[in-house]
């Protein structure tokens, strides 16, 4: 028998042991009185292994389950340590850079003082004429927009505008012509893009002052420096990383974070459909949104309230999308895996053939499906079962159970497919040595297949989890904006008991009232709960912790 198979089930006794011996099963179940009794009484301390054997199934679940509510006030202590050592690494290195380009001042040459000014100054004077020219093009640049265009942008983000639109006299045409004012929109992106601008240019600036540390240094030691050649040589050689990573780099920062920071901008501004930024301008307002967002006595009380609903539905949404895809997909799999079975690879590709069909397509049909007139409706009636149509998608609890229902049937086959390869790879002397130890078919779920699907699915089951929160395919495509409730009315728009924040976001943002400030606000939220969430569970996941188990 495998050492590795046998140690995983010693000390665990089961339930034939109990019979054979009844000394033992006595002294566990008097050793998890008193443990539960110091567990009723909240006197938690770290059990050791024997003690937590000694444990039942409900002892062991309250025992974790107090140990996790207990050890969050450490998490987050941990968390604002970490934050607050970022805070400080990120002064210390600041305070250093700042140092450095002292002393680089000092003791540098006078080609390195020049180069404070004029950037590639002593890379030219050095003969590394390409890096110079590259430093002074960019200073240029920089040096042309700032006075063209970029003071202009960056004086008028202040206010975000304070000329709005009019009209004047014009005594050619004898008539008022309308005059365009500031564009607040385009105040807030493009100073948003001058700040970024400005970065850039202190980190080039300090890149020229390294390099001519730097070059100081070689030419100290009698060698020499690198020409343009050896430059563009480089790129293609040593360097050639950085070149692959230049393109996603500009992609992410274009695409992904420029957007990201102008939306969290826009949360404390009162940009929306009635303050467009041309035709009204708007302004910052600071915390204000927020405040109107989560405090019940904003002027929009019921916004609170909305708010609270969406997001408790949110919850409990992601949460049994994600669970009951990944214990019923396991589920499958298992039985498909199981010795007997015959045809294995039909079954599977029938199961397949719901990822083949595109989800917009089948989603939409299943909606109609379940229609008022839909065929559901219309074979119940036919077959008595029913004396009136079915309001499936007008009832919050029907239509709540129907999209965690169909959103089973879309993501079982994913999951089958991903615990298909894991269950291979479980070692077999595992499952036969349980079998010799009287391990019951359960048992062995819980004791082996269990752990190791977590192990390995750990952090996978943590992104369908976060993925289900943002799960606007599902749940826009299915309700179409249903049921509707008197209930979640707020001066941003209504809201559906079905809808999730992202939906809810959705149709803020295309409603009439086009209340991006109010969307903004709710996506920083939706950040702000899923880093929370993807913290706490990535550090209690056993994939982070017990690595050593199951190798």
């Amino acid at each position: 028998m495998d050492a590795s198979a046998t140690g995983f089930w010693a000390g665990s006794i089961s339930r034939q042991s109990e019979k054979r011996f009844p000394e033992a099963a006595k002294s566990k179940k008097n050793g998890g009185r008193r443990i539960n009794a110091g567990l009723s009484r909240l006197i938690m301390k770290k059990l050791t292994d024997l003690e937590y054997l000694r444990l039942n199934t409900f002892q062991r679940l309250w025992y974790n389950i107090v140990l996790f509510v207990l050890g969050i006030p450490g998490w987050l202590a941990s968390l604002v340590k970490a934050v607050g050592n970022g805070i400080a690494g990120a002064f210390r290195s600041i305070r250093n850079e700042l140092t450095d380009c002292a002393t680089t001042f000092t003791r540098g040459s006078w080609k390195t003082k020049v180069s404070y000014l004029v950037m590639g100054f002593g890379n030219i004077a050095r003969g590394q004429v390409l890096r110079g020219l590259l430093f002074l093009v960019f200073e240029s640049v920089f040096i042309v927009y700032m006075v063209t265009t970029g003071s202009y942008w960056l004086g008028k983000f202040r206010t975000l505008g304070d000329v709005p639109p009019g009209e004047v006299y014009n005594e050619v045409l004898d008539t008022y012509v309308r005059v365009n004012g500031d564009d607040s929109f385009k105040i807030l992106l493009y100073g948003l893009l001058t700040i970024l601008f400005i970065i850039a240019f202190v980190y080039t600036w300090r890149l020229n002052v390294k390099q001519n540390r730097i070059s100081e240094e070689i030419l100290a030691t009698g060698k020499k420096l690198k020409s343009g050649k050896d430059d563009l040589r480089s790129v293609l050689d040593d360097q050639f990383h950085k070149t692959l990573l230049a393109l996603p780099i500009t992609g992410i920062l274009v695409f992904t974070i420029i957007p990201i920071l102008f939306m969290i901008l826009v949360a404390f501004t009162n940009y929306d459909g009635a303050h467009d930024g041309y035709s009204n301008l708007f302004t910052w307002v600071g915390l204000s949104n927020f405040n109107e967002l989560i405090s019940s006595s904003s002027a929009d009380a019921n916004l609170s309230y909305t708010f609270g609903e969406i997001l408790s539905w949110t919850l409990m949404w992601a949460f049994f999308a994600t669970f009951t895809n990944y214990f019923l997909g396991m589920l499958v799999a298992i039985l498909i895996n199981k010795k007997g079975i015959h045809f294995k690879k039909l079954w599977r590709g029938i199961l397949v053939l719901t990822i083949a069909v595109p989800q917009f397509i089948s989603l939409l049909y299943v909606s109609k499906l379940f229609d008022t007139n839909g065929v559901v409706n219309a074979m119940l009636l036919k077959l008595g079962f029913i004396d009136q149509a079915i309001r499936f998608w007008e009832n919050t609890t029907s239509a709540r159970i129907l999209v965690i229902v169909i959103n089973i049937w879309v993501g079982i086959p994913y999951l089958m497919l991903v615990s298909t390869g894991i269950l291979m790879n479980i070692p077999q002397d595992l499952y036969e040595s349980s079998k010799i130890d009287g391990a019951s078919v359960w048992q062995q779920y819980m004791k082996i297949t269990l752990p190791y699907m977590l192990f390995v699915t750990g952090p996978y089951l943590l992104t369908q989890f976060i993925g289900n929160i943002n799960n606007f395919n599902v749940i826009y495509l299915l309700t179409s904006g249903r049921p509707a409730s008197p209930d979640l009315v707020t001066s941003g728009g209504s809201a559906t008991t079905t809808d999730l924040l992202i939906t809810w976001l959705f149709n803020i943002t295309t409603g009439a009232t086009s209340n991006y400030k109010l969307a903004a606000v709710i996506a920083i939220m939706i950040f702000v709960v899923v880093a929370v969430l993807s913290l706490i569970v990535y550090n209690v996941i056993p994939s982070t912790r017990n690595e050593e188990d199951y190798s």
